[in-house]
């Protein structure tokens, strides 16, 4: 079966409840699922998943420290991660917060890795992104962004 990982840095708790919709979303469409906070990961387990989708909050336009941190450990496993899909999410404290560079900051980490992306042609281009607290329409969007994830998934690794 292939596995996903939808990994998360929350405080608050704004990022968990993104984090959840998007694991229900990839586990509708029958992939297994682990949603795991960041400190429950490291590097070396991004091997064992076809999906790889990670959230961080965003603070002063960037990903939260932890969030960085764990993503410049992963280079001990480039190239190990080429051609895995990826996505990201962020909430952050207000419009014009830094959500997009937040996201393509992840994204960028992702494409360096080799690995492959998906856009959305929708209101949410480089992952879903949640103003303060997330509400229906943006979790509503999560779930929406794990299934699109977990289908491109499984074109790509279907045996």
């Amino acid at each position: 079966m292939l596995k996903a990982l939808v990994g998360y840095y929350s405080r608050t708790g704004n990022t968990k409840r993104m984090a959840q919709a998007i694991a229900r979303g990839i586990k509708k469409e029958g992939l297994d699922v682990d949603l795991l906070p960041l400190n429950k990961i490291k590097p070396k387990d991004l091997l064992k998943y076809k999906l790889i989708v990670l959230g961080s909050p965003t603070y002063y336009g960037v990903m939260a420290g932890e969030m960085k941190k764990f993503i410049d450990e992963s280079v001990k496993y480039h190239e190990q991660l080429s051609g895995k899909i990826g996505g990201a999410f962020t909430s952050c404290g207000g419009i014009a917060g830094g959500a997009e560079t937040t996201l393509l900051s992840i994204l960028e980490a992702f494409l360096i890795h080799g690995m492959v992306i998906m856009g959305e042609s929708g209101s949410y281009h480089y992952g879903p992104v949640a103003i303060e607290k997330p509400d229906k329409k943006v979790l509503t969007s999560c779930e929406l962004y794990g299934h699109k994830l977990a289908r491109l998934t499984k074109k790509i690794f279907a045996t």
